[in-house]
Parts: C-alpha cells; structure tokens; sequence
C-alpha cells in the first residue's frame, strides 16, 4: 500500500490495486452529487435516518459543511470520511467512524457504491485498503462491518474479505425509519497481522 500524503497533511490518501480512497473537500461536489442524485432511489433504503426524518440536505452548501465536519473528526482521531476513486472518477463513499481509543481501539467501516459501478469488486478492495489503515496506521485492535441481512449485495462484501461473522444485532440501527436488524462482522488486529499478507496480495498490489 502506498501512502500520498501523511495523516496530518490536508489531505489524507491511500491507494489499493484499482482504488484510491482520499478525504473529500468541497471540490468535490458536482462528482458527488451527480452520482447521489442518479441513484437515490438505490441508495436511501439502505441509510440510517430517524423515522420522519427529512432527508439530509445535498446543496452545495451543505456538502462543503459535511466536508469540515469529517476533517474535524479526522484531527480528532474520531472518525475518517473518504471518497473512493477509480481511475479519478468518483464511485461511492467509506466511512470509518466511531473510533474508540481508551480500552477498546475500535472503529465502525461503512460505505456505498454507485449502482453504476456496483459488482466490479471496488467496494471490498476499498474496505481491504482501509483496513490496512486502520490496523497498520491507527494501530486500533478492531474493525467491525455491520449489515442488514437482507442487503445481499453488501454481504457479499465481507464474504469475499473473509470477515468473521459474529451474531445478529436485533433492532440495532433506524435505516430510513425502520429499526432492522444487523448482522455483525469484525475483524482483530491479531487476525490482520495473521492475513495481512492475503490482504496485500488480493487486493492492494498491482
């Protein structure tokens, strides 16, 4: 895995076999916001949202305002938002959040794809890259990926990783307006150190 530039330079990259995952600034609007427009009705099913909660908000404004948000986080060590790129070309988001330092060491990674792109195998490689981020660089001990277990296409996901399931999470999240239920997946940092080269391999040499 090659790093562009250092965590704490304006902008924060890493690169798979195929993928580029960087932080997002507001230059990136018309990308984003052609591709969430196009696929709304394939994305918002499956986003977390309160029951009767509006929509989050998509004007230029408050992209650029989401964009501080995650680079606030990011300087805090609590979360990392990141576009994924395929050769320069905006194909979906991956989050990770939730960092928990203290005694836990853990993080939370989610994402989306462009129905577009979808089946092209980005989105593991994408999750593969961020792992090694977030092992290898962040030193935290536990990534977990949590998904509604009807949602076969982000299931798929993890199977092709190889990500140990661990149980079902009964009414775990609200995803638009609906408490469903998730399935669990985590992966350990002593998993990572046993697979990394697996990982490296598959996914992040080209």
């Amino acid at each position: 895995m090659r790093s562009v530039r250092s965590q704490s330079s304006p902008t924060l990259v890493r690169h798979g076999r195929r993928v580029t995952i960087r932080t997002m600034t507001a230059s990136d609007y018309e990308a984003w916001i052609e591709v969430r427009e196009r696929c709304r009705d394939w994305l918002v099913p499956w986003e977390p949202r309160p029951a009767d909660a509006p929509l989050p908000a998509e004007d230029r404004h408050s992209f650029a305002a989401r964009c501080s948000l995650r680079e606030r986080e990011r300087q805090l060590g609590t979360g990392y938002g990141f576009g994924i790129f395929v050769d320069g070309q905006f194909v979906g988001e991956l989050t990770l959040s939730s960092v928990q330092r203290g005694p836990f060491q853990s993080g939370f990674i989610g994402y989306w794809i462009d129905q577009a792109q979808a089946g092209k195998s980005y989105i593991p490689e994408a999750v593969a890259v961020t792992l090694a981020f977030a092992f290898d660089d962040l030193d935290l001990h536990r990534i977990e990926i949590s998904i509604i277990p009807r949602n076969d296409r982000s299931l798929n996901v993890v199977k092709k990783l190889g990500i140990r399931p661990e149980g079902i999470a009964e009414r775990f999240l609200q995803i638009n307006g609906v408490w469903e239920d998730h399935a669990r997946f985590g992966i350990t940092q002593e998993e990572w150190v046993l697979r990394r080269d697996e990982f490296v391999a598959d996914w992040l040499t080209g």
